[in-house]
């Protein structure tokens, strides 16, 4: 199921659930995603697109995760958050020869429930919390950002605690956890 967007201008954000999971366990699920994306956009410095620019979160399952976790990045296992820029580099890396009217596509953003579920309980974080820390992470790479060399992480996580204090939810990173789950 597809939502319509109510984003700032300049940003366009569709939804899509294809794992009924979500909805049962997280009602307001879209709504969060589309906050979080928000957040990340005026944070990563989105807000000055000069043409409208395109983004989808995909909330699926960990099948689903695992197969394009599989083919994408040959990594056969389900992971919780996978960002695909549509440029393969994020805004400043985005196509410059976008048609005038034309959105400029960012990419997309795609949570698994039962990954992100089962870290929001090992972790002791409320699952809205959980997928709004990744999907805020998602949108934070197809802007450009990276987390590969340890000076990029720390301004990547600093942005992500900044964005989620924005939203009213506590450092994600507090107790020792990174976004794959793992201890740093």
């Amino acid at each position: 199921m597809m939502t319509p967007n109510s984003a700032p201008e300049g940003l366009d954000i569709a939804v899509a659930t294809n794992s009924p999971q979500w909805d049962t366990a997280l009602p307001d699920v879209q709504a969060l995603a589309r906050t979080a994306v928000e957040a990340a956009w005026a944070a990563g410095q989105g807000v000055g697109a000069v043409q409208t620019t395109e983004v989808s979160i995909v909330l699926a399952d960990d099948a689903f995760v695992q197969n394009l976790n599989r083919d994408f990045r040959g990594q056969d296992k389900p992971t919780n958050v996978l960002a695909f820029p549509a440029s393969g580099g994020g805004m400043d890396e985005g196509p410059t020869a976008q048609p005038p009217g034309m959105p400029v596509l960012l990419g997309d953003i795609v949570v698994a429930f039962e990954t992100a579920m089962a870290e929001a309980a090992d972790q002791g974080k409320a699952l809205g919390d959980h997928v709004c820390h990744l999907v805020v992470h998602g949108m934070l790479h197809l802007l450009g950002f990276d987390h590969q060399v340890a000076a990029d992480a720390d301004v990547m996580e600093a942005l992500e605690i900044d964005v989620l204090a924005g939203l009213h939810i506590a450092n994600p990173y507090e107790g020792g956890v990174a976004v794959d789950g793992s201890t740093p």
